[in-house]
């Protein structure tokens, strides 16, 4: 941890890494989320993959752990853009 930074608080820091934490999961869900979705329309040969039925199920599954990845990634991402275009002031710990 950056302890010599004045500017890197421990909110901070757990800011950065659930933003870095949940964009790597994002990666694959998000793949995942396409995949199902084309393989449901048929479209690009992704329904070889699967039939239909069971990329809508896999994708209807995909709903809750896309939007909670998506929302934990996000607003610690917002809250630092605000911080660091100084609409927000950091408190100083001591």
């Amino acid at each position: 941890m950056a302890d010599d930074d004045p500017c890197m608080n421990t909110l901070t820091f757990i800011c950065l890494k659930l933003i870095r934490w949940t964009g790597w999961l994002l990666l694959p869900v998000v793949l995942a989320f396409l995949v199902t979705g084309y393989a449901m329309s048929g479209r690009y040969g992704f329904s070889a993959l699967t039939d239909e039925k069971t990329a809508l199920t896999l994708h209807k599954l995909m709903h809750l752990p896309l939007g909670l990845l998506v929302l934990v990634h996000v607003v610690p991402s917002v809250y630092l853009a605000l911080l660091r275009w100084g609409w927000i002031k950091q408190r100083r710990t001591s």
